[in-house]
């Protein structure tokens, strides 16, 4: 059983940067893969970003790619999404996701977080 708490969101201009973090309970954070999703008002779940057990394994949507990082440091059961070069659109709930490794498969993965909001003014 892993419990997830996301933080970091915020409200935030065109062109600048946010990092969200998300924090797990448990001892067997570092058996799962860990991953952000996020979800826009009227829009479905869209996959962000994802790290193998390790971190040294990652993907990233198109849409984001080149603008995010994610990380992950097992010592602390924490997973990051650095965030820069943020854009009207980015704007959404993000969620944290622990399970299975893979991209854009939301059903792969097991626990999931209460998200945090993240708006990006114009």
């Amino acid at each position: 059983q892993v419990q997830l708490v996301e933080s970091g969101g915020g409200l935030v201009q065109a062109g600048g940067s946010l990092r969200l973090s998300c924090t797990a309970s448990g001892r067997t954070f570092g058996n799962y893969a860990m991953a952000w999703f996020r979800q826009a008002p009227g829009k479905e779940r869209e996959f962000v970003s994802a790290a193998n057990w390790s971190g040294d394994s990652t993907e990233y949507a198109d849409s984001v790619k080149g603008r995010c990082t994610i990380s992950r440091d097992n010592t602390k059961n924490t997973l990051y999404l650095e965030m820069n070069s943020l854009r009207p659109e980015d704007t959404a709930v993000y969620y944290c996701a622990a399970g299975t490794y893979t991209v854009g498969d939301s059903t792969r993965y097991k626990y999931w977080g209460q998200g945090t909001q993240v708006t990006v003014s114009s």
